[in-house]
């Protein structure tokens, strides 16, 4: 990985006509966009379908594409959807954000006209598309259209011959709702075009995708429905015990996520392969692959199932760099971002180390008035090379909103950091992503928000709440030119570009 920069925006940050963003025409003029402004990297979130919270880390499916991220224009161009159908569906009326309820209410009856009226079964396409990723995509679609026959409700509250997938229970769904399967399975063949298309297009223009993988699967997915001996379910394909992070001194109770934990030994015992077919199905769909919670592979969170919080929970061993080896001699070598945030041991640094994958480093963690010395591994002059710098990421602060957040105490501390004692706080942000851009770190990613200073309004996501979070979006007029030139100017100025 050569010394470069690149920009961290959600997809559905996008701006675009109909309510969130998505693999529009704007999305081509974003990478155009980045490219002209010195960029070599887009970082997105994870593409899965959303649920609850409609946080990209709670997804339906491992592999499938999230819907709302289908380009409706295209559709009208092909003559499957009309700009009048469309143009008559409420969005939400704030151009800046995305109003999930209206999303969900509406873009699904306009996908349901496209699927109708596509004659989709015909399609030679269509036909080797659905072939080539049967091993996942028949459980994804029976999972959503049985999803949809159970009013919503997670695949634990279904009824018993179908929640354990018992065979005549099957082939009755299958039967009963073939036409909502083949839908789910349109929405996918729309979507995997469509993104394949962006890719190859940002590819072309010298832009490498970052994709995002959260380390677990949502309890309520297809995987963990159609696959529950990957995790530790009991008989009854309840958990045993979920996924979680300690107490600590942001968090008294602790975070429980409520994620299945993977039955390790199981895994180990068939060779690792769904975890080599995942990663190995990521890098069909990115250049390079960030996994969320690396630190789990060392030692993961263990929380009895039931607890209301995550004080009783322990540390396990993990499966370590014995996993990675075998991805390895599976699949070659790959570009990974280890996310290895958080609490820290001499193991994990160990099994990072091993890995050969770069770490992350966040300059929002590096002023802490607990800790007055130099040895911060987030101050910038102790990034190795081999590293990812940020600024923030989508879980933390806008650079602006930080500033505004911090003590007086705190905010001295980056200042003498900075040498720099008259930059009005709110321009702040600008020397924070020079001390980023200038740091030894091979990559530097940047949050677009952050590029363009904003506060705490322009956050992607506060740990731990919902329904606040994934909402914010570009309106399509803060992309300037001298904003581009900027960015373009600091890429050159700290060897970038």
């Amino acid at each position: 990985m050569n010394r470069s920069a690149g920009v961290l925006l959600a997809v559905s940050s996008l701006p675009s006509r109909f309510g969130i963003g998505c693999f529009s025409k704007e999305a081509y003029q974003f990478v155009d966009w980045i490219r002209e402004a010195g960029q070599s990297y887009w970082q997105i979130l994870p593409l899965g379908p959303t649920g609850y919270g409609d946080s990209p880390y709670q997804s339906f499916s491992t592999y499938a594409g999230n819907p709302y991220f289908i380009d409706l224009e295209a559709l009208i161009e092909e003559g499957v959807l009309t700009a009048e159908e469309c143009e008559r569906v409420d969005f939400g009326k704030r151009a800046g954000t995305v109003n999930y309820k209206k999303l969900y209410t509406g873009r699904f009856l306009l996908l349901r006209k496209a699927y109708e009226r596509s004659d989709i079964s015909r399609n030679p396409a269509y036909q080797t598309f659905v072939a080539e990723n049967a091993w996942w995509l028949h459980d994804y679609a029976l999972y959503m259209a049985v999803k949809g026959r159970f009013a919503g409700r997670p695949w634990t509250e279904w009824a018993e011959d179908i929640r354990l997938r018992w065979e005549h229970a099957l082939d009755y769904y299958r039967r009963e709702l073939y036409f909502d399967i083949e839908f789910q399975m349109y929405m996918q063949f729309v979507f995997f075009k469509q993104w394949n298309a962006l890719k190859a297009y940002a590819n072309q223009k010298g832009i490498q995708i970052i994709g995002d993988i959260p380390i677990y699967v949502a309890m309520d997915s297809a995987d963990t429905w159609a696959h529950p001996e990957l995790f530790q379910l009991d008989g009854e394909n309840t958990p045993v015990a979920v996924a979680g992070c300690p107490p600590d001194g942001f968090a008294a109770d602790g975070q429980l996520w409520g994620n299945p934990l993977y039955r390790w030994e199981y895994h180990r015992q068939i060779g690792y392969q769904w975890w080599i077919q995942r990663m190995d199905y990521c890098f069909r769909l990115y250049d390079v692959v960030r996994i969320d919670h690396f630190r789990g592979f060392d030692e993961y969170f263990s929380i009895p199932y039931g607890d209301k919080t995550a004080v009783n929970g322990h540390w396990e061993k993990g499966p370590g760099i014995e996993l990675f080896r075998r991805i390895e001699a599976a699949i070659g070598w790959r570009a990974v971002i280890a996310e290895d945030l958080g609490y820290m041991t001499d193991s994990v640094r160990h099994m990072v180390w091993e890995s050969g994958f770069p770490g992350m480093k966040v300059l929002e963690f590096a002023f802490d008035a607990r800790d007055t010395g130099c040895a911060s591994d987030y101050l910038p002059h102790n990034y190795p090379e081999n590293s990812v710098a940020y600024t923030g990421t989508h879980d933390n602060e806008t650079v602006t909103g930080w500033i505004q957040n911090i003590s007086q105490e705190e905010r001295e501390m980056t200042r003498q950091y900075m040498c720099d004692a008259y930059t009005p706080d709110d321009k702040l942000y600008l020397p924070f992503i020079g001390m980023v851009m200038r740091s030894r770190s091979n990559l530097c990613i940047i949050p677009m928000q952050d590029y363009l200073g904003y506060d705490n309004s322009a956050r992607m996501n506060q740990p731990s709440t919902v329904g606040k979070n994934w909402k914010w979006r570009l309106k399509g007029t803060e992309l300037t030119r001298k904003l581009q030139e900027r960015m373009l100017r600091m890429a050159k100025q700290y060897g970038r570009n």
